[in-house]
């Protein structure tokens, strides 16, 4: 099976998770600046789940340059993904309506946690699909980033309890570590 169809189904499964997030916004009661205020933590929490299923997106995108053909395990994988992050609009709803509140930030965080570890799986099979010369094997020969940001998560999930908008802070630094696509996979395509 060619690797197009897969792309093609996740880009919308992405895109529909997008189009759910947006929809629960509200337009605010009154046209003054100050109506703002009542929506602006559901706001926050939207732009937040944004960049998340955009780096998602984009790292998939990256993720799948490197595949020559999908199998059955591949298929699965992606749902796995999928299936996490096709969650992030309850807890992303959550966390706006509650004000970043102690439950939904965590879990939102073990929303996130369970994204990571789906995508990560999904890289160890597309590699093991693919063999000893996978071009995504050398690409991710470090795993620097995947483990600090799992480390993150779970100090986000941890502080949560005790101060949410710290974890909101340990998350917002895995955005940010993977904000920018990751180049081992660009620098890899380019020497082949």
């Amino acid at each position: 099976m060619t690797k197009g169809r897969l792309e093609a189904f996740s880009d919308g499964v992405l895109a529909i998770i997008i189009t759910i997030m947006v929809l629960e916004l509200k337009v605010p009661e009154g046209s003054s600046w100050a109506s703002l205020q009542p929506i602006l933590p559901r706001f926050l929490a939207y732009i937040f789940s944004f960049i998340y299923v955009g780096i998602y997106w984009n790292n998939h995108h990256h993720l799948f340059q490197t595949v020559k053909k999908v199998n059955g395990s591949i298929l699965w994988a992606n749902l796995h993904l999928l299936f996490w992050l096709s969650l992030m609009p309850i807890a992303t709803e959550w966390i706006g309506t509650s004000h970043f509140a102690q439950n939904p930030v965590a879990t939102y965080g073990i929303g996130l946690i369970m994204s990571a570890i789906a995508y990560t799986i999904l890289e160890n099979v597309i590699i093991r699909c693919e063999g000893e010369n996978s071009k995504l094997k050398e690409a991710i020969h470090s795993k620097f980033k995947e483990y600090i940001s799992i480390i993150f998560y779970v100090l986000g999930i941890a502080t949560s309890f005790f101060y949410p908008y710290i974890a909101i802070g340990f998350y917002y630094l895995v955005a940010l570590i993977w904000l920018i696509p990751d180049k081992r996979i660009e620098k890899s395509l380019k020497e082949n």
